[in-house]
C-alpha cells in the first residue's frame, strides 16, 4: 500500500512538473507584453518584470478600428468553415462506416490518398483563382485546404464504426427511420466526443490560419486577425530596421519586443479561452479505441 501512494505521489509530482512546464511560457509571454521596452533590453524577460508598461497594446490600438474588423473576419471565418467542415466529414464518414456500402473500400482508400499527395501550390492556386474566382473574396479564407481533410474523415469514420452499435441502426430501420433521420436524430447525438474534437481541430486550424490570407488575398479589408497581426510585425521589423539606420526617435520609440508579444498574446488568447470548454470532449474523441466498460 505505502509503495502505491508512493508511486501515486512521484506521478502526481511529474504531471505538476510538466504542467508548470507548459504554463510557464504563457505566463513569460503575456507578463512579457506588458513590460517596457527598456527593461526588456536591460533585464531581458521575466516573470516579475522591474518596469511594466502598455505601450505595445497602445501601439496595437491605433489600429483598432482594423483590428477589430480583422477579428470579425476570423470569427466568420472559423465558425462558418468550422460547421461546413464537420458536416462535410460527417456526411462523408457516415457512409464509409456503413459495411452495406458499395464500393466502401474504394472511395476509403480515395480519402486517405489525399492525406498523402496532393495538386501542389501552383496548380492549386491557379484553379481556386482562375476556375473558381475565390482571389480577394471571403471564401479564399474557407475553402483552400482547410474546408475538409482526409484524416478528420478517416478518425470520424473509425469512431462511428467503434462506437455507433449497429444494432441501434437497424432498430431505427425496423421502426421505419429514414438513412438521413437516423444520421440526424441518432448518430449525431451519439457522436458529440469525436464532433467536438473534430470542430476544435477545425476551429484551431481556421483561427490560426495565415498561409490562406497570404496567398489569396491582397484586399487589407479581407485580412484575417492572423494576416493583420503578420503585417504589423513586418512593419516592426521595417520600423525596427529604420531606428537602426536612421537613428528615428519615432522608430526607437516603438516598443519592438513587446508588441511581438502583444501580438501572440491577441491571437492565441481566445483559442485558450475556448479549450476548457471542449477538453472532457476532446480527451474523449481521442481515446477511440478504448475499452468500454
Amino acid at each position: 500500500m505505502k509503495s502505491n501512494h508512493m508511486n501515486q505521489y512521484v506521478v502526481n509530482l511529474i504531471f505538476i512538473l510538466l504542467a508548470l512546464a507548459c504554463i510557464f511560457p504563457f505566463a513569460l509571454l503575456i507578463m512579457g507584453s506588458f513590460t517596457d521596452q527598456k527593461a526588456i533590453i536591460h533585464d531581458g524577460y521575466s516573470l516579475f518584470p522591474s518596469a511594466l508598461s502598455l505601450d505595445a497594446y497602445r501601439f496595437m490600438m491605433a489600429s483598432s478600428g482594423t483590428l477589430f474588423r480583422a477579428y470579425g473576419i476570423t470569427v466568420f471565418i472559423t465558425i462558418v468553415g468550422t460547421a461546413a467542415g464537420l458536416a462535410i466529414a460527417t456526411m462523408l464518414a457516415y457512409p464509409l462506416s456503413r459495411s452495406d456500402m458499395p464500393l466502401r473500400k474504394v472511395l476509403s482508400f480515395l480519402v486517405f490518398f489525399t492525406m498523402l499527395f496532393n495538386g501542389g501550390l501552383v496548380s492549386t492556386y491557379l484553379i481556386y483563382t482562375e476556375v473558381f474566382h475565390i482571389k480577394n473574396t471571403i471564401w479564399a479564407l474557407i475553402i483552400p485546404g482547410l474546408l475538409t481533410n482526409g484524416f478528420y474523415i478517416l478518425l470520424i469514420r473509425t469512431f462511428f464504426s467503434t462506437s455507433i452499435p449497429p444494432a441501434i441502426i437497424e432498430s431505427a430501420y425496423i421502426d421505419g427511420a429514414s438513412e438521413f433521420k437516423i444520421f440526424y436524430r441518432i448518430v449525431l447525438p451519439l457522436s458529440l466526443p469525436i464532433l467536438a474534437t473534430i470542430g476544435l481541430m477545425l476551429g484551431i486550424s481556421y483561427w490560426n490560419d495565415w498561409f490562406n490570407g497570404l496567398i489569396y488575398v491582397t484586399d487589407s479589408k479581407l485580412f484575417s486577425i492572423q494576416n493583420m497581426l503578420n503585417r504589423m510585425l513586418s512593419d516592426l521589423q521595417f520600423l525596427q530596421q529604420s531606428s537602426m539606420n536612421n537613428a528615428s526617435q519615432a522608430a526607437t520609440n516603438v516598443p519592438t519586443d513587446s508588441v511581438r508579444l502583444a501580438i501572440a498574446v491577441i491571437g492565441i488568447i481566445p483559442i485558450f479561452c475556448a479549450y476548457p470548454f471542449f477538453q472532457k470532449f476532446f480527451v474523449k474523441g481521442l481515446t477511440l479505441g478504448a475499452v468500454k466498460g
